[in-house]
């Protein structure tokens, strides 16, 4: 007898999905560490009178956020001692990635820059470290408790909760170390990620029976290499292209936007005020818009479109270069390009997920993450110098022009995204545990 054809979700599917909620603290502990080590870090640093060499060479911590696979696997295969036994294995992570991110903040906060400044660099390091693990694992329990539908949703409320927590680490941290200090500043954020500890202790486990025996740490890299070769063939070929350019007009776009406002005569008002604030309330609205696609057009229609609009959206850029300095223009411009930015992020976030396989999860999701931001910042780095020989509309429209490409590749993987979306979807549904689960673990 056949098999009932699945049910599409429903939009009150989707907002009584305890999950999805959960992904707003977890996206929020995500998103708190980044700017506590780079800009907002720069800004103490400077005004203790550390020179811009310095500033400049802290910048190298980001390497933590680049190489995150090197160590996927370690979380992948090995328990924390103690609290696997109390959280299982990925939260069991997640905890100590918050409590240890929590502990650099202190020790950046007690530390005094024009005094110690190693013991400042070493707990930004340890921050970088334990949050680019949180990263990891956070993606990892995401994938192993979710069908892929519902990955879309669950990006959006992640970026709902970094973004909410990049302003708090940025503005809010500012306003508390200019009426009061950069230590309070500091323990403030320390103990905001306490918001990360909640969501925690509330997540469900996720599909920890499929995790593989311990093996020597190079087969734990080595091993969920092959098992992407073993499953897909020949047709990975096509797959790692389309990931690699998928985001590639969204990166070149981020390079050269703000060169391009500066150069047509915007003033910086104009800029913090329709690109920085209106702009990211906008993406926020096209990342749901993407989750909600996912859940009733499917992967596949949503990765298409995602695809067709990231890339047709860097022709408004064009058009913004020909026509000037037209504050309707550019507003315009950001509302498409967020929008698509947003959408396209939540399509391929869902499509990275559904290419990994319970017990490799958080290993080959950093590996594909970090292939779709590899292409783009080598190319946006060249991107300054095709502008200069060439000028800005050439360089958007001919970053536009691979939306083509990427047309064609969603047609060739169409049939392996329609497999893998029914395979996966069956693993998760039949292992995954309720929501509210998590706090009798």
């Amino acid at each position: 007898m056949a098999a009932a054809p699945k049910r599409r979700l429903s939009l009150r599917d989707v907002l009584t999905d305890g999950r999805i909620a959960l992904m707003l603290p977890l996206g929020f502990s995500s998103g708190l560490p980044f700017l506590l080590v780079f800009s907002t870090l720069s800004a103490w640093l400077r005004e203790a009178g550390i020179s811009r060499t310095e500033i400049g060479m802290l910048s190298w911590v980001a390497l933590a956020y680049s190489f995150k696979f090197l160590w996927a696997p370690i979380v992948d295969r090995y328990d924390v001692p103690g609290l696997a036994n109390l959280l299982g294995r990925r939260r069991g992570w997640m905890m100590f990635a918050q409590i240890v991110t929590a502990l650099g903040l202190v020790g950046i906060a007690v530390s005094d820059p024009q005094t110690s400044l190693s013991l400042t660099i070493a707990s930004a390091l340890l921050v970088a470290f334990a949050s680019a693990t949180q990263d990891v694992v956070v993606d990892g329990w995401r994938i192993d408790v979710a069908s892929t539908e519902r990955q879309g949703m669950m990006a959006a409320s992640y970026q709902l909760g970094y973004r909410l927590a990049l302003i708090c680490a940025g503005a809010g941290a500012l306003y508390i170390a200019e009426f009061v200090n950069w230590r309070s500043a500091y323990l403030a954020m320390a103990a905001l990620m306490g918001v990360g500890l909640v969501g925690t202790l509330l997540a469900p486990r996720g599909n920890e029976s499929a995790a593989r025996e311990r093996l020597p740490i190079t087969a734990a890299i080595i091993e969920p290499l092959t098992d992407l070769f073993r499953r897909k063939g020949l047709i990975l070929i096509p797959i790692l292209i389309l990931i690699a350019c998928f985001r590639l007009p969204d990166f070149v776009a981020g390079v050269m936007a703000n060169p391009l406002y500066i150069d047509l005569g915007f003033s910086k008002t104009d800029i913090a005020n329709v690109s920085k604030l209106y702009g990211v309330w906008v993406g926020i609205i096209g990342a749901f818009a993407g989750g909600l696609a996912l859940t009733r057009l499917g992967l596949w229609w949503t990765l298409l479109i995602g695809a067709v609009i990231a890339a047709s959206s860097n022709l408004m850029f064009a058009w913004l270069a020909a026509e000037g300095a037209r504050l309707d223009l550019l507003t315009l411009t950001i509302s498409f390009d967020n929008f698509a930015a947003g959408f396209a992020g939540s399509a391929l976030i869902a499509y990275m997920s559904g290419l990994t396989s319970p017990g490799f999860a958080a290993t080959q999701y950093a590996l594909l993450s970090s292939l779709y931001a590899l292409p783009g910042k080598l190319i946006g780095g060249a991107s300054g110098a095709v502008v200069d020989a060439y000028g800005y509309p050439l360089l958007f429209t001919a970053t536009a022009s691979i939306g083509i490409p990427l047309v064609i590749l969603c047609f060739v993987v169409r049939r392996d995204t329609m497999e893998t979306v029914e395979e996966k979807d069956e693993t998760v549904e039949m292992t995954a545990t309720p929501v509210g689960a998590g706090s009798r673990a």
